[in-house]
């Protein structure tokens, strides 16, 4: 993950900490991130200071805050902070339920959408020009928002999620290395199409 195209410096994935949270549909921006570091054979560290997990892939940092979602902006800010980095060198990884399972959608900018862990990180840095890739997590059919995004994926949902995740893995590399523009063009497409 060499490159400084698009100048993204840090990848944040968006999440909840631990185990009743794993695995989860809420959680796929912390799979997302897991398997990057994994590709770049690195691994996570604990940063108490900062309430998150890092990790250094290239010269990207990558970073999963360990406050509940809703808290999303305050450990990447203070990370952010201590590396001197601006909001247009973040890109955030998060779930999006107005997607179609496993189906990505990379952005520069724009509101949180009402996604609780994009909007605290929107208020923490007083700007919407936070490029994010949202992963397709499908709607509710049925079950309340709060318990659809917090469920677990069916058994036969797995396989798409699987390639969803290396998929969106792709595209932030693709955006580090060639920018958000150049990703979106390649990433934004229905892969079935």
């Amino acid at each position: 993950m060499q490159g400084d195209v698009s100048g993204i410096r840090l990848v944040v994935g968006l999440g909840n900490p631990g185990v009743e949270y794993e695995h989860t549909r809420h959680n796929v921006g912390f799979a997302v991130l897991d398997r990057l570091a994994l590709d770049a054979s690195v691994k996570w560290e604990r940063a108490q200071k900062w309430g998150a997990y890092w990790a250094k892939a290239g010269e990207t940092l990558l970073v999963k805050p360990m406050t509940y979602m809703n808290r999303s902006g305050e450990p990447l800010a203070a990370v952010a902070q201590f590396y001197k980095i601006a909001p247009e060198e973040i890109l955030a990884v998060f779930d999006d339920m107005a997607l179609d399972l496993g189906r990505l959608r990379l952005r520069l900018e724009g509101t949180g959408g009402g996604h609780n862990g994009m909007d605290s990180i929107i208020s923490t840095f007083g700007t919407e020009k936070i490029a994010r890739l949202r992963f397709g997590i499908g709607a509710s059919s049925g079950a309340g928002a709060v318990d659809y995004v917090l469920g677990r994926f069916f058994k036969e949902e797995a396989p798409v999620v699987e390639k969803a995740v290396g998929r969106a893995a792709e595209a932030v590399k693709w955006a580090i290395d060639k920018g958000i523009v150049s990703a979106m063009n390649t990433f934004n497409k229905n892969p079935e199409a």
